[in-house]
């Protein structure tokens, strides 16, 4: 008994305004990595964030021995105390000596001398109360947190070591706030513009397509190469995407032109060549070779003997050969 036909999906090519691509290979940066500094100087006494873990803003990377702080922020509370208790006299002093020079029973000199002691007291507490917050911030400031959301890279200390002020703690990056710098060839300089959109794919992550835009379009070339930088703002797909990573970037730029477009799901690619399985009038196939081009949402411009109209494989063409008996059904795709 012999086999029946293959069941297969197709759509038919069409013809489709498009514009030239430019296929440029760069590398994933951050936007944003900061060497994080301690604010004081003390012994570290926890490093609460590792290489490799991931933090929120204001998450502790590490924490300072805090208990000299504590000693002095006690000894200064008690300090307030009684000076806080000798403004109460002094305040009490000055009342009565007010009444008292009312009735001329004392000199305005008296009277001077325990407004004077009464403003130093005043003066002494509210230097205190000053004294004890800066401690307290000091306390606080004992804990180095996080200064965005992002990823510790590197650690720049350990338990046990001593930091002074502004000495680095770890190295971070933000992993929410990608770019891919690209080095734009002279001649397509002109072609591109802030804001020139952009489709990223990795090699280390084969089937992973990001879009993004040229978010820096830096105007002075490198004397040697004669390129000019160029930077791709990107997201980073929840964690996969790794700074440093190599990435392909295609930007569409140029004049349009109209071109065949088939669905990216009718291409098929063994080794380095491209293939598009046709159906024809008997409902065989045929396998044409194709070079692609210009990306068009989920088509993509081909350039070999496809003609508009004609039907392309988009469903089951992975198992096919030349010649095969197929069994079509039409699928829909979208053009923008």
């Amino acid at each position: 008994m012999g086999q029946g036909p293959s069941p297969v999906r197709y759509t038919e090519a069409r013809r489709y305004e498009v514009r030239q691509e430019i296929v440029l290979p760069g590398t994933v940066e951050s936007r944003v990595t900061s060497v994080v500094a301690s604010e004081l100087g003390g012994l570290v006494m926890e490093l609460s964030a590792r290489e490799g873990d991931t933090l929120k803003k204001g998450e502790p990377l590490a924490r300072l021995r805090t208990l000299p702080l504590e000693i002095r922020r006690q000894v200064a509370e008690a300090q307030l105390k009684e000076a806080e208790a000798q403004l109460k006299l002094a305040e009490l002093n000055l009342e009565r000596a007010r009444e008292l020079l009312e009735a001329r029973v004392i000199s305005r000199q008296d009277y001077d001398d325990r407004y004077y002691t009464f403003n130093a007291r005043l003066g002494r507490v509210e230097q205190l109360r000053a004294e004890i917050e800066g401690i307290k911030l000091d306390i606080e400031r004992s804990t180095i947190r996080a200064p965005f959301d992002g990823v510790v890279y590197r650690e720049r200390t350990e338990v046990g070591e001593w930091v002074g002020e502004g000495d680095p703690v770890v190295e971070m990056v933000a992993m929410d706030e990608l770019e891919v710098r690209i080095e734009v060839p002279e001649r397509y300089y002109r072609l591109l513009s802030k804001g020139t959109r952009a489709r990223v794919s990795f090699e280390s992550l084969p089937g992973v397509e990001v879009s993004g835009r040229i978010n820096a379009l830096i105007p002075r070339a490198d004397p040697q190469a004669r390129t000019f930088p160029a930077k791709v703002r990107i997201s980073s797909r929840g964690g996969r995407i790794g700074v440093g990573m190599l990435a392909q970037v295609s930007l569409a730029a140029g004049e349009r032109y109209q071109a065949t477009v088939v669905p990216k799901d009718a291409v098929i690619r063994r080794g380095e060549r491209e293939f598009v399985y046709l159906m024809n009038g008997d409902n065989t196939v045929s396998l044409v070779p194709v070079e692609t081009g210009a990306a068009v949402g989920d088509w993509v411009a081909v350039d070999g003997e496809i003609r508009e109209g004609q039907r392309v494989v988009t469903r089951g063409n992975e198992r096919l050969r030349p010649g095969q008996l197929v069994a079509g059904q039409p699928q829909e795709y979208r053009l923008p």
